[in-house]
């Protein structure tokens, strides 16, 4: 009992701050939930994919937020949605045939250079 006990407790703390990493930051939430989803027995495939449809919640709870405050310009959205939609398709067939290790490498640099981006702005 005091197991599923502590993990419920877990699992509320971790999706309390990737979601409201996910509310303050965009997608945010997702960053972190890599290493969580990773660290609680996932390959680093499945993170990444479970990653995405945990995001997908958060956004839709986010996005429902920020159009009730009206803070979304769907204008400016429909120019991205296309090239978004095929990139997401583009990511996800490569997933499956990228190794563990640069799937890494590469997560690692895209958080070093946003990072690095954000310092300098």
């Amino acid at each position: 009992m005091q197991i599923i006990k502590t993990v419920m407790i877990m699992g509320f703390l971790k999706g309390l701050f990737c979601g409201a990493l996910n509310g303050f930051f965009g997608s945010g939430g997702g960053v972190v939930a890599v290493p969580l989803f990773e660290r609680d027995g996932c390959t680093a495939q499945q993170a990444h994919a479970t990653s995405v449809a945990f995001i997908f919640v958060l956004s839709l709870v986010t996005t429902l937020f920020y159009w009730m405050n009206n803070g979304i310009d769907f204008a400016a959205s429909w120019d991205y949605i296309p090239w978004g939609a095929a990139g997401a398709v583009t990511g996800a067939l490569l997933l499956r045939k990228i190794s563990s290790v640069w799937l890494h490498r590469i997560f690692g640099l895209l958080i070093i250079a946003a990072a690095v981006r954000m310092l300098m702005s």
